[in-house]
């Protein structure tokens, strides 16, 4: 990924997508907003304790810097699920319930999740010109919300996964996410044969998340698949890690649409 700045506010953009002209795109760092303490500074997350006022602030600068306004967006709100909706114009400014994943092939409709640990996925179909975001923890790795939204865009614009693009956004990494025994078997019995996601060390155990999102989006079909490789947990200078401060801290997000 590309780090750059837009009008003070810090963002990374993939570099696959990078001179698609009709695609908005970037994830967003915790820099160039306005909360302060746990939520410095540019938290996007209404839930988590920060100012109201201040969230609207950063949203109102986050979506700016790519050329939108939270009514141009479409946001899930998250239940560590497999559920997948289908945004269009008229959800605009909105959001759906009960959903880690959303698609579309309109025009005009820029899709919007918030992280801070679970991994960010984007998905790009250059063939019929679709797009998906999904909110992949490892709660959603053992549900399948990788699969159900391939699956979606298949089913919805015909998409083949063989000529899928998908992207792997800034997240928790092996160094960071140990988990107990059950969880990692739940994660490893998720994932195909001999994808080795899971570390044993010195009585701990690992786990590679997105290692294991790269293993189910190739399973799924997609071949072409970017990973970030930048840990949130580590990089706490720049991403919010639910982990590494304890549960007290904001989101961040991503962007992903058609232009209009």
């Amino acid at each position: 990924m590309r780090r750059e700045t837009v009008d003070g506010v810090v963002l990374y953009r993939f570099e696959e997508l990078r001179h698609t002209r009709h695609l908005t795109q970037g994830v967003f760092t915790r820099l160039g907003g306005v909360s302060t303490g746990p939520f410095a500074e540019l938290n996007l997350g209404h839930t988590v304790g920060d100012d109201v006022s201040a969230v609207e602030e950063n949203h109102r600068r986050s979506l700016g810097a790519l050329g939108l306004s939270v009514r141009d967006v479409v946001t899930p709100y998250l239940i560590h699920g497999a559920r997948v909706g289908v945004a269009t114009r008229a959800d605009l400014g909105t959001g759906y319930a009960d959903t880690d994943a959303l698609v579309s092939n309109e025009p005009g409709v820029a899709l919007f999740c918030r992280f801070a640990d679970c991994v960010p996925v984007a998905f790009y179909d250059s063939d019929r010109r679709a797009v998906g975001i999904a909110h992949t923890g490892w709660r959603g790795v053992v549900a399948g919300v990788l699969e159900a939204t391939v699956h979606t865009m298949v089913d919805r614009f015909g998409s083949d996964p063989t000529h899928m693009w998908a992207g792997v956004g800034p997240a928790i990494g092996p160094c960071c996410f140990e988990v107990g025994a059950d969880v990692a078997e739940c994660i490893s019995q998720s994932c195909p044969q001999g994808s080795d996601v899971v570390e044993h060390h010195s009585g701990r155990t690992t786990v590679d998340l997105p290692k294991a999102v790269g293993a189910q989006l190739v399973e799924a079909g997609i071949r072409n698949v970017e990973q970030s490789g930048l840990c949130t947990a580590c990089r706490v200078d720049e991403f919010f890690s639910h982990r590494a401060e304890r549960g007290r801290t904001g989101r961040f997000g991503m962007v992903l649409g058609l232009k209009s």
